[in-house]
This record gives structure tokens, C-alpha cells and sequence, in this order.
């Protein structure tokens, strides 16, 4: 497993690749590539996402250990988007960055969306998944202080993160279309994903205010115990 040593290096890529490289990558997939090519993106996007989780140590064996514990949280954010009207994807990836770190929130993201589309479909629209359900455990990370102090926060931020999802995966149902993104169809696609919007919500918060203190519990644990 690569490791990179310079802490200067993984400072910059740290910023630069989920703020410039990856938008730059779904943006020029959406725009210059065809739709059959959105493969390539999705690929580029994974790639990129495993650079950033990279950056997150320094030691070999933290990296292994780290890498044990993202896995599972990946397979039960995977897992999640199989419950009906109740996809705690969002929730799961908030406790990811807000505990493990945000290049660790940010990685658990992107792959739910990709690994759990190979059963939903895959698509142009994966990429656009990937990103925002990054950011989103990446701002987790950010703000893992408040967000581990109390309860009210975590929440807080999931229903907005889960709102937040919505309104992103709104911006790419309307650049799907042929005419290009106008702001009358994008709150056309607002108001029809309501509904939805609203129990993705909700679900997030019933998620948080019922797992997010013992998850967080357990995964402190486990840090503490194998110096992760």
C-alpha cells in the first residue's frame, strides 16, 4: 500500500482534489464526454477518491487498520440504500467523517454510491452521487468537533446534508436534459423531488438521533484500541 510521506504534498492534494479535480472531472464527463463514456468518469472519480484517503495517514499499518474499518462502513452504507423509504447512506457517511476523519467520509461516500449502483444502475448520474455524498462526509470531517460534542449537531447537519443530496442529484436531472440547465426546470425538478426530499430527511434523522451516539461510541473505541 502507497504512502505518501511529503506532508506538504498530502496538505494540497487534500484541497485539491475534492474541490478542483474530482468537480473537474464529473463537470467535463457531463459536458465534453458522451454518456456511454461515464464509466471512465466513475473509474476517474474512485481513483481520485483513494488518492485523498491516502492522504489521510502517514504509517503503513494505521492505513491497513483504517482501511478494515472503512470497508465496513461501506457495506453498511451499501446495505443501507436496500432498505425501502429509508436509505441512511448520508447518515452513515456524516458519522464516517465526523468520527474517522473527512478524506475517510469523503472515500465511504463515493463508494456507496458507485458499489450500490451496480445493483441500482449505473449511469452518468454516479459520478454526481459520488461527489456530493463525498463532500458531504468530507464537511463532516471539517466540522467533527461540533459535530462529536453534541448530538444536536450531528443531526442538524444530516437533515441538511440529506436536503442538500437532493438539491445536487436535482442539478444533474436537469442538465440531463437537452436544453441545458435553466433555472424555471431546476425549480420544476425542486418541487417534484419534494416529497422525496422530505422523507430523506426525516430518515436521516431518525437514523442520527437513534445510531450516531453509539456508532460514534464504538468507532472511538476501536481508534483508541488499534491506534487508528
Amino acid at each position: 500500500m502507497m504512502v505518501i510521506k511529503s506532508a506538504r504534498l498530502r496538505t494540497v492534494l487534500r484541497w485539491l482534489i475534492p474541490f478542483v479535480l474530482i468537480p473537474t472531472a464529473v463537470i467535463v464527463g457531463l459536458l465534453v464526454l458522451e454518456q456511454r463514456q461515464h464509466l471512465l468518469v466513475t473509474l476517474a472519480v474512485v481513483l481520485l477518491s483513494l488518492l485523498l484517503f491516502l492522504c489521510s495517514f502517514e504509517k503503513r499499518a494505521v492505513g491497513v487498520r483504517r482501511q478494515v474499518i472503512i470497508a465496513v462502513m461501506v457495506a453498511l452504507s451499501v446495505a443501507g440504500r436496500f432498505i425501502p423509504f429509508f436509505k441512511p447512506v448520508t447518515a452513515l457517511t456524516v458519522i464516517t467523517g465526523a468520527y474517522l476523519g473527512g478524506e475517510s467520509g469523503f472515500l465511504v461516500g463515493a463508494l456507496a454510491a458507485v458499489i450500490s449502483n451496480f445493483y441500482f444502475g449505473q449511469g452518468p448520474w454516479t459520478p454526481f452521487q459520488m461527489l456530493a455524498w463525498g463532500l458531504i462526509g468530507l464537511f463532516a470531517g471539517l466540522l467533527s468537533q461540533p459535530l462529536r460534542r453534541s448530538r444536536a449537531a450531528i443531526i442538524v447537519y444530516g437533515v441538511i446534508s440529506g436536503i442538500v443530496y437532493s438539491a445536487v442529484m436535482d442539478v444533474w436531472t436537469v442538465l440531463s436534459y437537452d436544453s441545458g440547465f435553466t433555472w424555471s426546470l431546476y425549480g420544476a425538478a425542486l418541487l417534484t423531488a419534494l416529497p422525496h426530499t422530505a422523507l430523506y430527511a426525516v430518515s436521516n434523522f431518525i437514523f442520527l438521533w437513534l445510531c450516531a451516539r453509539p456508532f460514534g461510541e464504538k468507532l472511538e473505541r476501536v481508534k483508541k484500541k488499534y491506534g487508528v
